[in-house]
């Protein structure tokens, strides 16, 4: 049988969510708990690689398991108590068979967020940034990724992706209580690549770019004239 589990972590302390050799991950932690409570091997299958240190409110992952799990929620209660602060599964849920947490996902989406203030209890999740912003060029510079296709310029050099190709549905900056919010919603992300966009677009904002070089950054599908990540 085919369970989907939905779940949200703290990657502080994650080298993302992919399990990897002599590296501390998401997946090995809810992998080695769920073959702790069906004492069996567990091969999770995640919706996609997060990158090392970021965080997650709304993960989906399946596993296949040949057996019943009778009550869903109070597997979810046991499994909790068993893995650590740091990572919450949501729900468990039985699922048809063809179910794939990748690939029947429609859309991903990425917050960064972007404190104005000094503020201790945000900067786990939040950039510190205090200097002078013009909100507008943000605004502006998001609008472009809607025009865009090919995002090679915002993928860490090196990385095996396939495709550097990406479906940009929105992406919006919003302010709030001295936040400011980055959203964007695709169909894939790139390694790195919401990190260089917000790196890019505040190169414009604090303006040492102009929009146009920003465009130019686009186009040139070369990560050395993106900004930093």
């Amino acid at each position: 049988m085919r369970y989907r589990r939905d779940l949200g972590y703290l990657g502080t302390n994650y080298h993302g969510w992919q399990r990897q050799p002599n590296a501390h991950t998401v997946q090995a932690e809810v992998e080695n708990a769920l073959s702790t409570l069906l004492r069996c091997p567990v091969d999770l299958v995640g919706a996609g690689r997060t990158d090392t240190g970021v965080h997650a409110l709304g993960y989906a992952a399946h596993f296949d398991y040949n057996g019943a799990i009778d009550s869903p929620a109070k597997f979810c209660h046991a499994l909790n108590g068993i893995l650590p602060g740091s990572i919450a599964i949501h729900s468990l849920t039985e699922v048809d068979g063809d179910f794939h947490a990748r690939f029947s996902a429609t859309s991903r989406q990425y917050i960064y967020l972007i404190s104005r203030e000094k503020n201790p209890f945000l900067s786990p999740f939040a950039y510190q940034y205090t200097a002078e912003l013009d909100f507008a060029k943000l605004e502006a510079s998001a609008r472009l990724l809607e025009e865009t296709s090919d995002f090679a310029s915002f993928c860490k050099a090196g990385s095996d992706q396939g495709t550097t190709i990406c479906r940009v549905a929105t992406a919006r900056w919003t302010q709030e209580e001295g936040l400011w919010k980055f959203s964007i919603t695709a169909d894939r992300f790139l390694r790195n690549m919401v990190r260089a966009l917000v790196g890019s677009m505040l190169q414009v904002s604090c303006g040492h770019w102009s929009l146009a070089r920003f465009r130019q950054a686009i186009d040139a599908q070369d990560r050395s004239l993106a900004g930093p990540s």
